[in-house]
């Protein structure tokens, strides 16, 4: 892969990082670190003994879980970066062959070639 390619790739890593390191920071400033008496005030017991707290807690988990998927999410953008730094961005890491340039643009975090991405997905299953 060309020095070329490989800045290409970088951009669009480090773009899609940036998104979501400004997503989970709204995440956390928003609901993660609330309660539902925070939400409903300080003074307001009425309002905190009438909120939905069966809401309250499936939306927090909601909250988690994404905050979960996206601290992997950012993970893999990470390693990506590693293997470019290393100059091994592009190869499957399971054959070694070269990861198709489409799959790359639409995944460029990919670490495996569809094949081989393919044969891990029918193992999980």
């Amino acid at each position: 892969m060309t020095e070329e390619q490989l800045n290409h790739y970088k951009e669009i890593i480090l773009a899609k990082r940036a998104e979501l390191l400004k997503q989970l920071e709204h995440l956390k400033s928003i609901g993660l670190n609330t309660s539902v008496k925070d939400v409903s005030g300080e003074h307001s017991a009425y309002a905190f003994h009438m909120a939905d707290q069966g809401t309250d807690a499936m939306e927090r988990e909601q909250q988690y879980l994404f905050a979960s998927r996206e601290g992997n999410f950012l993970y893999h953008l990470d390693r990506a970066l590693e293997r470019i730094e290393k100059g091994e961005f592009g190869s499957c890491i399971s054959c070694g062959k070269e990861i198709n340039p489409e799959r790359l643009e639409a995944v460029p975090h990919a670490r495996l070639c569809i094949e081989c991405k393919s044969r891990e997905e029918l193992t999980k299953k």
